[in-house]
């Protein structure tokens, strides 16, 4: 893989990031899976406005698809160290107070 294929994909990955309802529904599930009611009411969106939101964390490989019980399907982080990034993410918004 080229050099600049990583860039661009670390790019997706940064603007899948970049809304505060995905950093929302990823902070969320931080703490383990989670229905997508549950996202829907966690962002304050309609269905389709937080579908949207996980298709796009799943396109860039943040979140996936853990289980389905009946209707509901639940969402989990595809990897657990998103929780690092975000803990330096705060550190940088620390310094700049």
């Amino acid at each position: 893989m080229s050099e600049h294929r990583i860039y661009e994909q670390r790019a997706q990955v940064f603007k899948a990031l970049a809304h505060p309802s995905r950093l929302m529904i990823v902070d969320a599930l931080q703490d383990g899976p989670k229905p997508v009611a549950e996202l829907v009411r966690l962002i304050g969106a309609e269905y389709p406005t937080a579908s949207r939101h996980i298709a796009v964390l799943r396109e860039a490989g943040i979140v996936v698809e853990d289980r389905k019980q009946g209707n509901m399907v639940f969402y989990r982080l595809q990897v657990t160290c998103i929780a690092g990034f975000f803990s330096c993410v705060h550190k940088v918004i620390e310094q700049r107070r």
